[in-house]
């Protein structure tokens, strides 16, 4: 519906008597208010459409894509990624989800659901006639104000406290497709975070230094964390090329080993055969000259990177590099040189004129290993071995492996996230409650309109426990309320026991969560309904 003001009357139209009168103008907000609840309600659908897989009892997803692709999850990142959502403000839950994703890694589906029930409760204070400025600002005094109750609410932990981590990363990983694997998966994520830990600068972990190879064949049970390097290939077999090789001296190579081709697109026309053996004879030579070169250094064990100019190595040169007795590993990705390098403490040679002994690594043993249904190249023993992790993933089909990657993922951010802010926090929705009961006692101290704000905000936070709830088959109802008296007798750790069905200590039943996920997840949700809430009007540009 368009504004309409109307005109002041001139004066001729008022008979030409004195100056022009001056009447009401009349602004239409209708537009601004329909806008505001059709961004809420189609950022409340995609809230919506997660809210059945939260918690450990929650519905998996499955997503199929227009080119047969399917994903079985409840990792509320991925489901939202691949959701082909089109609403802009709905497309702002999707971001919001990545957000939580880069902040803490867990907890993706709880702030969707935490901002859906935030949005649910602004539209009757929208239809009350609040301004929308004074509940976003109520909501960010809101979020302050949790942050501090969930800080009091946290313990705290050391680093040498493993079980505790351990706990932690289990309870991430009992949401999961791959829940009965969290006994291994666990202990492997902490073993891994713990071992890419720089001492002098314990607060910093960069994921980026585990490195997730996965392996189809075998089940879960078989994913292992390997001191060393994994390759998902096989080592060079032409000319009966070595699979074995102990105190290996290794090279990573960013050159090629074949003959060199000229810089312009040109045609060499060969007349005769002497010519023609002129052009072999040189070529064997070139390649010869670089595999002394390479013998002499000392190596046995060549890592070669992925040539996108010309073939990286020949069936000449690997048959020369058989015959040297040196390990060929061809094929190395790009974005893995930087990774390889660090973990075998060497430098990438690009050059054969800079081939020296210093550059190389040196590790025990490199060897082919049968894996499933292919091979693959095992480095261990690295002498002097960087700050890095990998993990070999496991698993009979593809689906399988790929929800246990992102459930490995999930869980080495929560460590992460302990690692950075070393504060545990109950699970089980008792800090949500805590949250409420306690926000809602402060809005009675807050004047007028603004308290008002907080107290229903301050109610929207009990959506976690009611989903937990709902998910695991409980009353609802009943199992909130019988967890609100807990909590307003002081008992702060209770939270809701999906096992057992019933309200216990949840510190007891090793469900724990880092104190980082809980506030990223609070502060994130009340940002983004505080953007929605200030959007208007929607302008589309073509």
């Amino acid at each position: 519906m368009a504004t309409v003001v109307a005109p002041p009357q001139s004066a001729a139209s008022n008979g030409g008597s004195g100056p022009s009168s001056r009447t009401e103008s009349y602004v239409d907000t209708k537009r601004k208010d329909d806008v505001r609840i059709a961004n809420i309600t189609a950022a409340r659908s995609v809230a919506d459409a997660v809210r059945t897989s939260l918690g450990p009892r929650g519905m998996d997803k499955m997503i199929a894509s227009p080119n047969g692709d399917v994903v079985i999850t409840n990792d509320g990142a991925t489901i939202l990624n691949r959701m082909e959502v089109l609403q802009p403000a709905a497309k702002m839950l999707v971001d919001l989800s990545k957000s939580q994703d880069s902040a803490a890694g867990d907890g993706t589906t709880t702030v969707v659901v935490l901002a859906g029930a935030l949005l649910k409760y602004c539209l009757p204070l929208l239809s009350s006639g609040v301004h929308p400025t004074l509940i976003s600002d109520s909501l960010h005094k809101l979020s302050v104000k949790a942050v501090e109750v969930l800080t009091s609410m946290a313990k705290p932990i050391e680093l040498s406290d493993r079980d505790s981590l351990v706990k932690s990363a289990s309870t991430s990983l009992n949401s999961k497709v791959v829940s009965q694997y969290s006994s291994l998966l666990a202990p492997i994520a902490v073993e891994a975070v713990l071992s890419v830990l720089d001492s002098e600068k314990p607060e910093m972990v960069d994921l980026k230094d585990v490195r997730i190879v996965k392996k189809l064949g075998g089940t879960v049970d078989d994913t292992e964390l390997v001191k060393g390097l994994v390759f998902d290939k096989k080592v060079s077999h032409a000319s009966g090329g070595l699979t074995r090789i102990e105190n290996a001296k290794i090279a990573v190579i960013q050159f090629q080993i074949s003959p060199p081709k000229t810089d312009i697109e040109q045609s060499v026309v060969v007349s005769d055969y002497a010519q023609m053996d002129r052009i072999l004879k040189e070529e064997r030579n070139y390649i010869l000259g670089m595999i002394k070169k390479i013998k002499s250094a000392g190596c046995n064990v060549l890592l070669i990177q992925k040539s996108i100019l010309r073939d990286a190595v020949t069936d000449l040169s690997l048959h020369y590099l058989a015959k040297a007795k040196i390990l060929v590993v061809k094929d190395v990705e790009r974005d893995d040189i930087e990774f390889i390098t660090k973990t075998l403490n060497c430098l990438p040679i690009a050059n054969i004129e800079h081939f020296k002994a210093e550059k190389m690594g040196f590790a025990d043993c490199v060897e082919e290993v049968s894996v499933g249904e292919g091979k693959i190249v095992k480095i261990t023993g690295i002498k002097d071995m960087g700050r890095t992790a990998t993990v070999l993933v496991r698993g009979s089909n593809q689906l399988m492996i790929d929800e246990a990657e992102r459930s490995l993922h999930d869980a080495l951010c929560v460590v992460r996230c302990l690692v950075c802010k070393r504060f545990l926090i109950a699970g089980g929705g008792a800090p949500e409650i805590e949250m409420s009961m306690r926000l809602g006692a402060w809005a009675k101290t807050l004047p007028g309109m603004e308290g008002y704000c907080v107290r229903q905000f301050a109610e929207a936070l009990e959506v976690v426990p009611y989903t937990l709830a709902e998910n695991a088959g409980l009353n609802p109802i009943s199992i909130v309320t019988e967890l609100r008296n807990r909590h307003a007798q002081g008992e702060v750790d209770t939270g809701i026991n999906v096992r057992k069905g019933q309200i216990t200590n949840i510190l007891e039943e090793n469900v724990v969560q880092p104190l980082l996920v809980s506030t990223s997840a609070v502060t994130l949700a009340a940002e983004c309904v505080r953007m929605i809430l200030k959007i208007d009007d929607i302008i589309t540009v073509r």
